[in-house]
């Protein structure tokens, strides 16, 4: 079977589970909700860093998107679905790949949505704090958001098709993004900069510190995304249904 209707089919799957909507619906609301927070929390000291402040709902709404992509995979090993779609697709490389476009073309479509929205609340509840935004660095922050937010899901996708389940997969990364990305928040220069989602975010902040720039940043991430597919793949091709 050619690429198209394969995708089509696996974009039929996502668009047809409440859940899945309903969790792309979540990316934009919480993150604009918690950026919407932040903002009337900001301080105005030297430190204060207005992007990263009408972005910062970014560090809860990555919740909802890898959530998004890992129920997008796990439904297939709920009730012997994969099999029925493997019976369909007998080349699993090309489902893999037809399911990772189907998850992350959406997330990043809602990704820059979310960008557009949580740069708008974020500005509007700063006043005069963000002011000094320029329009370059507003559109590297909601870019950067897409992208990052689409990572993200694809990074739960390929983590989930390795452990064959989407709980197994949020227990490892709600824990991992809620707790340590906290503590080790303020560790720049050190080995913590390549962690998924510290590196990605550092393209929300209007300065970057630490060894990575903002589209470096978003390369690491890139390249966790990129391993946790390729290892999902493998383990798509090489174990049974």
């Amino acid at each position: 079977m050619p690429f198209a209707p394969v995708l089509h089919s696996e974009w039929l799957k996502i668009r047809t589970l409440r859940s899945l909507l309903a969790g792309l619906a979540a990316v934009v609301v919480v993150t604009a909700a918690f950026s919407a927070i932040a903002g009337l929390d900001a301080s105005s000291d030297e430190d204060f860093d207005p992007l990263f402040s009408a972005f910062f709902g970014v560090s809860f709404g990555q919740i909802a998107a890898i959530t998004f992509g890992a129920q997008a995979v796990s439904s297939e090993f709920q009730g012997g679905a994969l099999r029925v779609s493997l019976a369909a697709v007998p080349h699993r490389g090309r489902w893999f790949a037809a399911k990772a476009t189907a998850i992350g073309v959406p997330a990043l479509a809602v990704g820059l949505v979310t960008g557009f929205v949580s740069l708008a609340v974020g500005k509007a509840v700063l006043g005069d704090r963000g002011s000094g935004l320029s329009w370059g660095e507003g559109l590297r922050g909601v870019v950067g958001c897409g992208i990052y937010l689409a990572l993200m899901a694809l990074f739960a996708a390929g983590l989930t098709a390795l452990l064959r389940s989407g709980v197994a997969t949020l227990s490892i990364l709600i824990p991992f993004l809620l707790i340590v990305s906290f503590v080790v928040g303020g560790m720049s220069g050190t080995v913590a900069d390549f962690l998924p989602d510290k590196a990605g975010q550092v393209v929300l902040h209007e300065t970057a510190e630490g060894f990575l720039g903002p589209w470096t940043g978003l390369a690491v991430t890139g390249v966790w995304a990129g391993a946790a597919l390729v290892a999902g793949a493998w383990s798509v091709r090489r174990r049974d249904a």
